[in-house]
């Protein structure tokens, strides 16, 4: 019999899917299909990472509390550890995280406490600061994915491998979004000490720091920074999970790009990602298409687009502007 202990032991060993259809060549495109994984998002992988790391570290101790701010897919992966080891979870989450988010971590079990976006990350009703606040009032366990160091090396251990093994260490390039910068910097990293010559480019949002800090190593001034619609990358601060001696690389793709890629792989790979997928998939396209047919660039796809349906509709993209007629 195969009977798996408990649903944390599916993790990882996510399908790679050839996206010939959103790319033409002569490069090879593909994709790392996130959603395959138990809680439906790459963060699954860190989420049992930190805790097991805050475990060893002795910071959560039995029965403990977890807060973590989150736009929602660490939450559920922090959730779904959180449960099986019997933790309490408190979540710091942005406004503008999708509804179907905030019910899901619910429904997890984890207590949501939504915070305003339109303030900066300094400000005390931030959702960064609001989780710090916790940490020190309830004794919480604050893994912190934006500086813990398990967050790029769960990706140096299982992604990277993945990768490599999944393409017969043919890869050429890795593109993928950087939020965290965990993933990308983490499987970089792998996938760099098995071939130097593996090119690592990140992917950014307009109005997010990252461009501007690879280029110049420095943030950006402030009227630079501003909000944007994709969800999931991008920032507006430095964290330290980003590996910048690993990347070769950032593209910068806005949100009306972002929106129509994720559209156009639902409708044409009939992958529904969500919209930092779909600027993965973007940046992905744009270093294909510079290459020859000994290319084989992998990108990823965070999470499922059925977590984004109050935006990923006509009506919210056509409100935004983001729906061609």
């Amino acid at each position: 019999m195969e009977i798996y202990e408990n649903i944390l032991e599916t993790l990882g060993n996510t399908p790679l899917v050839k996206l010939g259809r959103f790319h033409s060549g002569p490069a090879t495109l593909a994709a790392k299909v996130e959603f395959f994984n138990p809680g439906g998002s790459v963060k699954d992988r860190i989420g049992i990472a930190m805790i097991e790391a805050g475990e060893k570290a002795g910071l959560l101790k039995p029965g403990g509390t977890i807060v973590e701010p989150t736009s929602g897919n660490t939450g559920v992966g922090l959730a779904m550890a959180a449960n099986l080891k019997g933790y309490k979870l408190v979540c710091a989450a942005p406004d503008k995280i999708p509804k179907e988010k905030i019910a899901l971590l619910e429904a997890m079990g984890a207590t949501v406490l939504t915070c305003p976006t339109n303030v900066g990350a300094d400000d005390p009703r931030s959702y960064y600061k609001v989780a710090e606040r916790i940490r020190d009032e309830q004794g919480a366990y604050l893994p912190y994915q934006y500086y813990n160091q398990a967050n790029p090396e769960a990706h140096y251990h299982s992604t990277g491998p993945e990768i490599w093994r999944q393409t017969a260490g043919k890869v050429t390039h890795w593109v993928a979004g950087v939020g965290t910068g965990g993933t990308i910097s983490g499987a970089g990293k792998y996938l760099k000490e098995q071939n130097p010559a593996v090119q690592v480019i990140g992917v950014d949002t307009v109005g997010s720091v990252y461009k501007y800090y690879f280029e110049h190593r420095e943030l950006p001034p402030a009227e630079q920074i501003h909000q944007y619609l994709i969800d999931g990358i991008g920032e507006d601060f430095m964290p330290a999970t980003v590996w910048w001696d690993y990347l070769d690389g950032i593209v910068t793709i806005d949100d009306n790009t972002a929106y129509k890629a994720t559209m156009d792989l639902a409708r044409h790979e009939s992958i529904f990602t969500g919209s930092s997928g779909g600027a993965a998939a973007s940046g992905a396209r744009q270093v294909a298409q510079s290459l020859g047919a000994d290319g084989l660039v992998v990108t990823l796809f965070p999470d499922s687009g059925e977590r984004y349906l109050s935006k990923l509709n006509r009506t919210w993209l056509k409100e935004k502007g983001l729906l061609d007629d």
